[in-house]
């Protein structure tokens, strides 16, 4: 039998159980050219709450009914003349949250778990990866001595587009909720400093740690912290817009800035990115990604949780910030 998750009703602000329902079928058959994907984990990202909402956006909205859109990696255990992919095959793609998966391979890439564990191919070197690596380095356009800040520092993008901006030689300033959070970007990612929002002024504590200004803000937040990274840009400076969590689950519209001529005075950008505008660019991405975590130059985090039927109370860890690094379910029961 499969489990699945349906989508069942938009929610207005936080998502709670009743946008869900926990349904049982029996495992689908599969026609020729098409694979059955025995899942194992499932991606749970921010991006999903935009995703329940009946809006334009950069993809369609979920339909009432449907799966549960979701990032999903597992093996391949059956498939009929597929020309790609064969039973035994380890996978990545957009399975949903269900056990079992039937796809004709768009969007499906095969991966290795002798390299890397599954979780990380929803992680690092998934899509949250491919975000902070093309987000940081193409939208960002960092360079070396470049003074970066990242809102959502310890989370999925968040800590991986710090330790990049490392790499190639930056000055990174994180901001993160709790000590806890605060302390693991510093101590154990190497950022060079830590701002709390939860226990300090984050306006203060931003011209403490940029005294001269940054010249690169990876927003995954949004809000009022956006507003105070726009008041210390310096010149030619980049922002980066990937996300807004603190927005999504807004009942009212959301806030936008109120310090943006800081973009005119400074001949700064904003821009923002979605990540499967360099889809064609992935292997690259892993690639790099791949030889930093051999070299141990990137570390890679994934919380994971398990069990289906608690998909909504994971769900929520995103907005709880419950969670360091990426937020994984492993849904196949052993």
């Amino acid at each position: 039998m499969n489990k699945q998750l349906l989508f069942v009703k938009r929610p207005e602000g936080e998502a709670d159980a009743s946008t869900w329902s926990l349904v049982t079928n029996p495992i689908p058959e599969i026609n020729e050219g098409e694979i059955l994907v025995k899942q194992h984990y499932v991606s749970l990202d921010p991006a999903m709450r935009g995703w329940m909402n009946d809006a334009k956006s950069y993809i369609a909205p979920m339909e009432i009914g449907s799966v549960m859109r979701a990032g999903s990696v597992g093996e391949v255990v059956a498939a009929k003349k597929h020309p790609k992919f064969k039973v035994g095959d380890f996978v990545s793609g957009t399975g949903g949250v269900q056990q079992y998966a039937v796809s004709d391979g768009t969007g499906y890439y095969t991966v290795d778990p002798e390299l890397a564990p599954l979780p990380t191919y929803i992680g690092t070197l998934g899509m949250p990866g491919m975000t902070a690596y093309f987000g940081i380095l193409e939208i960002g356009k960092i360079k070396e001595g470049d003074v970066v800040v990242v809102s959502g520092a310890a989370g999925a993008v968040g800590s991986i587009v710090g330790q990049i901006a490392k790499i190639k030689g930056c000055t990174v300033i994180g901001i993160a909720g709790g000590t806890e959070k605060c302390k693991y970007i510093v101590e154990e990612l190497g950022f060079d400093g830590a701002i709390d929002y939860k226990n300090e002024d984050v306006k203060e504590r931003l011209k403490e740690e940029t005294p001269k200004g940054l010249d690169v803000y990876f927003d995954n937040v949004g809000g009022e912290i956006l507003d105070i990274a726009l008041s210390r840009l310096r010149m030619n400076a980049r922002v980066v817009i990937c996300g807004a969590i603190s927005q999504y689950n807004n009942k009212t519209d959301i806030k936008g800035p109120s310090n943006y001529l800081s973009l005119l005075v400074n001949r700064a950008t904003m821009q923002g990115m979605i990540v499967f505008d360099w889809t064609d660019r992935y292997g690259e991405g892993a690639q790099a990604m791949g030889a930093w975590l051999a070299q141990g130059k990137l570390k890679s985090k994934e919380a994971v949780y398990e069990g289906i039927e608690n998909f909504p109370e994971t769900f929520n860890r995103l907005f709880s910030g419950e969670k360091l690094g990426k937020l994984v379910l492993k849904v196949i029961e052993d």
